[in-house]
């Protein structure tokens, strides 16, 4: 009942008004929301916000390291970290910072972020934009956040990217020099080599670069006390890419997957968004909800544990990749159009149905 309250009040009150604030720009909504959850960090509204929102339930080890809840933030919807010590007061059970690269960028061009609202969705091309690597491992040092020991109450998560001006050729040297900057503040790095928005990134999804580079970055996660790697996978992989994709993971010694990043597809936006469907950039939301199950459903084969990212827009999804055997589920265009709520729900699902594999 607490939850379904939750879940009205926001879309019927706060979400109306956040998005029609700052001109309905959808980037600057999310950079002013993000900013004022962190300016929430040790207040008393923190506290008043656990207490409505509820608690994680039903922990699971995935990959050496104990999640308290199943659901957590996907990677995008705080990239610097500046919000990273509200999330567990928001009903998170772990959160994915970034994606954050080598080296700070601006990203693509303004206008890069356009909200679908018919069809539940969001199209985005923001390009890696991120004060970089070394900036998020500074502020987590501030926040004394230590891998290991939940210093924020939730594990968290860190996705790396490609540098936008970084040659193919040089791309491991630009990975592996994120991941030694992260490493000692990340319960596990994600590999981001799924995003449609920097150029030639997707085809580090090849079978033998990405053999190359996780090798190296599970070469070097060895050497920085074992922090596991996540490889994050684009839902626009043919069957076979991503058997391939899936067979290289496992031989190079990756520790898990990601499914799956935005799409390129707009199969399924409804008419009254197909103007905006015309916009370049990942499409994200309700519109991928049954293609990321499918592809959580043959990550499964790998024998990896799956984090199932993309089109979890009600606790019924989410339900439905945790029996697919997802371990854990991420949420981000869903949050955004049902709010904590959504997160609430999830935790409420009912704990023995929960059978992800670790």
């Amino acid at each position: 009942m607490k939850t379904a309250v939750v879940t009205a009040g926001y879309q019927a009150i706060l979400r109306p008004l956040l998005f029609r604030s700052f001109g309905g720009d959808a980037e600057t909504i999310h950079e002013e929301m993000i900013s004022a959850l962190g300016a929430m960090v040790g207040s008393p509204v923190s506290s008043i916000v656990k207490r409505v929102v509820g608690s994680v339930r039903c922990g699971v080890d995935v990959a050496g390291i104990f999640f308290p809840g199943r659901v957590g933030v996907a990677a995008g919807l705080d990239k610097d970290g500046v919000a990273a010590g509200i999330w567990s007061s928001l009903g998170f059970g772990f959160a994915e910072l970034g994606t954050v690269t080598a080296q700070a960028q601006p990203g693509n061009p303004r206008p890069r972020v356009f909200r679908l609202k018919n069809s539940a969705a969001l199209i985005n091309r923001m390009g890696f934009n991120n004060h970089g690597a070394g900036a998020l491992a500074h502020r987590l040092e501030e926040m004394g956040v230590k891998r290991g020991e939940a210093t924020l109450g939730i594990p968290l998560g860190i996705s790396i990217g490609k540098t936008k001006i970084v040659e193919v050729d040089e791309v491991i040297g630009d990975y592996l020099e994120s991941l030694e900057a992260v490493h000692p503040y990340a319960d596990y790095v994600a590999v981001n080599i799924s995003s449609p928005n920097t150029p030639g990134l997707r085809g580090l999804q090849e079978k033998t670069h990405v053999y190359d580079l996780v090798s190296a970055l599970v070469g070097k996660a060895g050497e920085c006390g074992g922090v596991p790697i996540f490889v994050k996978v684009a839902p626009d992989l043919t069957d076979c890419e991503l058997d391939d994709l899936l067979e290289s993971v496992v031989n190079a010694g990756g520790s898990g997957l990601i499914a799956t990043n935005t799409t390129l597809s707009r199969e399924g936006i409804v008419p009254a968004d197909l103007g905006l469907a015309r916009q370049t950039g990942g499409l994200s939301g309700g519109p991928v909800t049954l293609r990321a199950r499918q592809m959580v459903a043959r990550a499964m084969t790998s024998g990896l544990p799956v984090i199932a990212s993309g089109g979890i827009m009600t606790a019924g999804d989410a339900q439905a990749m945790f029996d697919l055997g997802a371990s854990l589920v991420q949420v981000y265009t869903g949050f955004i159009y049902s709010g904590p709520g959504l997160v609430a729900q999830i935790n409420d699902l009912p704990s023995a149905s929960m059978k992800g594999r670790s």
